[in-house]
């Protein structure tokens, strides 16, 4: 809703309450604020497969980076940041836990690029939000804001190097796609702080929520993830497109840094 104040200047109205207790209201201020538009959603669509070539690449550098650190490795031992238990054997890349949970991040970007016009998309998005807060009833994971806001903001990393950086497209589609990600991005970084702030807490008991207790790789009845079996066959194929697309040095390296010498030296465009 615009009105018009002062000299003709039209001002939109919101809900503050709204915004706390409607998911909906939340996702049309943001969208609108960070003008995230048709040309967005052109951009994800015609370059979807840019940033589904990526994801093997990006799950085994982002579970690297997640091993690395006692505090984030520990979680999967615990599913709690706050728990300082001591842990004698932490999980390598190649543990069975692990190739699962990678399973799960595969699944996480690949839903980023399906249709942004669709409020499901979003309810989502939202979800990964509250699953990550310890108020699932069953197996609670509680993950602290610190973590989740520096793993997204390494994932948005990655995919800007990566996609700018890419030897083909050309300077105007790259820069729209990091410009939509980047905005679906901290619209999902919102979707996480929005159950750890306080901010709109007179509200909780008007917060309009999602059910909590559905079973992992499950959303309501709906498989979305496969067995075991199929993880360690996927986690496989990302150690074989990793290793032919990164540089191998400590530090993370951008996974089409070759492509410009020579595009066959790479796995990740093979057939695309």
């Amino acid at each position: 809703m615009e009105e018009l104040l002062g000299s003709n200047r039209p001002i939109k109205r919101v809900s503050r309450k709204a915004l706390y207790t409607r998911l909906e209201a939340r996702i049309n201020y943001l969208r609108d604020f960070l003008d995230f538009n048709t040309a967005d959603v052109e951009a994800l669509t015609t370059g979807s497969k840019y940033i589904k070539a990526l994801i093997p690449a990006i799950v085994n550098i982002v579970y690297k980076k997640l091993l690395e650190q006692d505090i984030t490795a520990r979680a999967f031992h615990t599913r709690n940041t706050a728990d300082e238990t001591p842990i004698e054997d932490f999980y390598s890349e190649e543990s069975p836990q692990i190739m699962r949970r990678k399973m799960f991040l595969r699944w996480y970007l690949t839903k980023l690029c399906s249709d942004p016009t669709q409020m499901e998309f979003w309810r989502y998005l939202d979800k990964v939000g509250i699953m990550h807060s310890g108020s699932e009833r069953m197996h609670p994971l509680n993950i602290e804001y610190i973590h989740m806001g520096a793993c997204l903001g390494f994932i948005q990393d990655i995919f800007t190097e990566a996609l700018m950086s890419h030897p083909h497209l050309s300077l105007h589609r790259k820069t729209a796609l990091v410009r939509a990600i980047s905005k679906i991005i901290w619209i999902q970084n919102d979707l996480i702080a929005r159950w750890r702030i306080r901010d709109g807490e007179e509200y909780a008991d008007e917060i309009s929520t999602i059910p909590t207790d559905d079973k992992e790789g499950y959303v309501g009845e709906k498989k979305v993830l496969g067995d075991s079996s199929t993880s360690a066959s996927s986690s496989d194929d990302d150690r074989s497109s990793i290793a032919s697309s990164c540089a191998p040095s400590a530090a993370p390296a951008c996974p089409f840094a070759d492509l410009a010498k020579s595009v066959s030296e790479t796995k990740i465009w093979a057939g695309k």
